[in-house]
């Protein structure tokens, strides 16, 4: 016995198979996500913020440290890179920086848990397009994710209201930059995350002793006489 199957069934004027295929030919194309690369050392971080993302954009990349991010924007070509401050290895402001240069349509948004206003400032100076603070909602990194792709800037209202009603007397990070060497650099950024001298020269390949070289000569051009001080100066003026 046969049984026919509604396709196979007349209508009463033959377009009805027709009309279903229609319809499936109607659909509409797919949009594709935006490409994006992860930086930050912390992997908990990392997978919470993929976690978030993931729905709207499509992470090509998930990294911790800022030379992972170079080699990540050579390879994978993302629209946008999010990207935190204290990177291991290159920090964040000049891992940016360098992003933009291999990469010119590279969209960067700064992700921090440093509420200072002068550091947004750095960041757009280093070519940065968002500065989003980590304790803000979670929905405002995709509002700056959005944002940056339509070429426009976005910094969070937490830290813009401070830049509109005055600054700070922290000196500026260009002319603090300046007084260092890139080495010495390197050597603060291992310091302000808590590295020991050992530490921080097993990490550069040098030795103990060069590191606190290089440690005396920075608290000397910076004119602070304690480590904390060292740092303190340091975070203030957006050195790392």
């Amino acid at each position: 016995m046969h049984f026919r199957h509604d396709s196979d069934a007349p209508s009463a004027n033959g377009c009805a198979s027709r009309s279903r295929h229609a319809k499936c030919n109607c659909a509409a194309p797919m949009i594709s996500k935006p490409r994006i690369v992860i930086a930050d050392s912390q992997v908990l971080v990392g997978e919470a913020l993929e976690t978030l993302l993931a729905a709207e954009c499509t992470i090509v990349a998930r990294v911790t440290d800022g030379h992972a991010l170079l080699q990540a924007v050579r390879e994978q070509h993302p629209a946008v890179a999010v990207v935190d401050i204290a990177l291991p290895v290159l920090n964040g402001l000049d891992a940016a920086r360098i992003s933009r240069h291999i990469d010119g349509s590279l969209k960067i948004v700064i992700v921090t848990a440093i509420e200072q206003p002068e550091l947004a400032v750095s960041a757009l100076q280093s070519g940065a397009a968002a500065f989003v603070l980590k304790r803000c909602a979670s929905n405002e990194l995709l509002t700056a994710i959005r944002e940056v792709l339509q070429n426009r800037t976005y910094i969070t209202p937490l830290v813009e209201k401070a830049l509109t009603t005055g600054g700070t007397a922290a000196m500026p990070a260009d002319l603090l930059a300046e007084r260092l060497t890139s080495r010495q650099r390197q050597v603060l950024q291992l310091l302000v995350q808590g590295k020991s001298m050992k530490e921080a020269a097993h990490a550069l390949g040098i030795t103990a002793r060069t590191v606190a070289f290089h440690k005396y000569r920075m608290m000397s051009h910076l004119h602070v006489r304690t480590s904390a001080e060292l740092i303190r100066v340091a975070c203030q003026g957006r050195v790392v």
